[in-house]
């Protein structure tokens, strides 16, 4: 078509670099990483890991609501929907074109869906509403002042029955260990908390200091 010349050009000019992910079954995810801007914009350890255990199907997705939350380049929620959820990968608006490339250069692998939004967090969350089956999280917690932003969304976002997995690496340098610290702390007031043990992640995705922590509401016994 007239035109995509120079498109082409110029989106192969924005293209950072291509890490491929391996599927169990199928050809490997190709997700575009960018050089510049921020955090969001690689597929760091965790989200690896994180999709990773995805496909041992310790978790059943065919059919589920899965919400990613900080998705950067959507590796988690792209996986997700490779094994059959209907999937929504949420970050904020710089990161969004970043997000449609890889759905678009995935998407005759998905076999749910998936989409992209914006979803800022401490922010009002009525559109993601009813609560999902599932909300994924990779390397989510590295910033003291999005802890409350980020706890409040996860409060607002869940039900009963949603599971929410939240795959961390451990940090040891400056501020890590405390933030790390004072997240899991505040979490535990509505959340009850289970480390899944090494030995269920996927063998070869895993490492001693990436960890992956199953996390639902609290049961309210009674009116409150």
């Amino acid at each position: 078509p007239g035109g995509a010349g120079p498109r082409r050009l110029r989106a192969a000019a924005m293209a950072g670099f291509v890490r491929e992910l391996e599927r169990r079954a199928g050809p490997a995810l190709r997700l575009e990483q960018r050089a510049a801007g921020g955090v969001g914009c690689v597929v760091w350890d965790a989200a690896l890991v994180l999709a990773k255990f995805l496909e041992t199907g310790a978790c059943p997705l065919a059919r589920r609501h899965v919400l990613e939350l900080g998705a950067g380049t959507g590796a988690v929620g792209i996986m997700a929907a490779t094994l059959g959820a209907n999937v929504t990968v949420t970050d904020l608006e710089e990161l969004q074109e970043l997000l449609m490339v890889n759905i678009e250069n995935n998407k005759h692998l998905v076999t749910g869906s998936v989409r992209a939004k914006v979803l800022k967090w401490g922010e009002d969350v009525t559109e993601f509403q009813p609560p999902p089956d599932y909300i994924l999280m990779a390397d989510c917690i590295y910033y003291e002042e999005s802890l409350e932003p980020l706890l409040k969304t996860l409060k607002d976002l869940t039900g009963p029955d949603t599971c929410v997995l939240c795959c961390y690496e451990q940090r040891t340098m400056g501020k890590n260990p405390e933030i790390e610290r004072k997240y899991f702390e505040l979490l535990q007031r509505d959340f009850e908390l289970e480390k899944i043990p090494l030995e269920r992640h996927d063998e070869e995705y895993r490492s001693e200091d990436i960890h992956i922590v199953s996390i639902h509401r609290k049961q309210v016994v009674g009116a409150q």
